[in-house]
């Protein structure tokens, strides 16, 4: 059984079976249809100052109840392959193109993920886990059920470019461009995966993405990925994630009793 599927599975028993969370508590402030559902195409919410409000529990698009493997089957097709639904293929360098092709033939063995450790802002957009944004004047959090926190400040801050101690999710600046959040990252530490087939990232990379909620229910996602020592051009994908309500995360400790990686042998 592939290892995202095991933890999965065992994240929507803990689901089912627990008792004291607040997994069925109204969330407060939904618009709602006559019939008492989520109106998912009501108007936005904003801040105070009139931005546009991207707060809220989120799960990527594909990820829903009957896709194959809880989230990662088919329908979450960027999970596997950030770049799915392009004609053209990612811009490798030829040890990049290489890489990659490795990686997927070993059914992804050597993954971050598969480790327990994190596995990057890419990912965190992709794998099937609830995310809760919260929006401040100064910054965006973004509490990922599966990933940890990841900060986005907005308080006017530089981009960081001089020699920053790598890490796994970079040092992220916001600022906003009418409606739209546009967010630079940097200072990555090398190794990282963009998607699960093992699309390669360097410490060289910055990525540029340009958060968008255009209704009460979607949250659009559009980010660049410009790393020179990887490709040879910047590229661009596309995703959206839909809003969860009455609903909340869970904890979850990838690591606690882990027993799969000793028998991810792959080809």
């Amino acid at each position: 059984m592939n290892v995202w599927h095991m933890r999965w599975t065992l994240a929507l028993a803990m689901a089912a079976s627990a008792h004291a969370q607040w997994l069925n508590y109204p969330t407060a402030g939904v618009p709602r249809l006559p019939n008492g559902q989520p109106n998912l195409s009501a108007p936005a919410p904003r801040t105070a100052d009139g931005k546009p409000d991207l707060s809220g529990l989120w799960m990527i698009d594909g990820a829903g109840p009957g896709n194959n493997f809880g989230g990662f089957g088919p329908g979450n097709t960027q999970f596997w392959d950030i770049y799915a639904g392009h004609k053209e293929g990612l811009p490798f360098q030829p040890w990049a193109a290489e890489i990659r092709k490795t990686r997927a033939a070993e059914n992804s063995k050597t993954s971050p993920g598969v480790r327990c450790l994190p596995v990057g802002i890419l990912q965190m957009h992709t794998v099937p886990f609830p995310r809760r944004i919260i929006q401040t004047p100064a910054y965006v959090a973004i509490l990922h059920e599966r990933e940890g926190f990841r900060q986005i400040f907005t308080d006017g801050r530089p981009v960081l470019t001089d020699d920053p101690q790598p890490t796994w999710l970079g040092y992220s600046t916001g600022k906003w461009d009418g409606d739209t959040l546009v967010v630079t990252t940097t200072g990555f530490r090398d190794g990282l995966w963009a998607d699960n087939n093992g699309t390669p990232l360097t410490d060289a990379t910055k990525i540029t993405e340009r958060f968008r909620r255009p209704n009460f229910g979607k949250l659009e996602v559009e980010a660049t990925v410009d790393d020179p020592k990887a490709y040879t051009k910047p590229w661009t994908i596309k995703l959206t994630q839909s809003i969860m309500v009455d609903t909340d995360i869970l904890e979850y400790v990838c690591q606690e009793g882990e027993k799969d990686v000793s028998h991810m042998v792959g080809k």
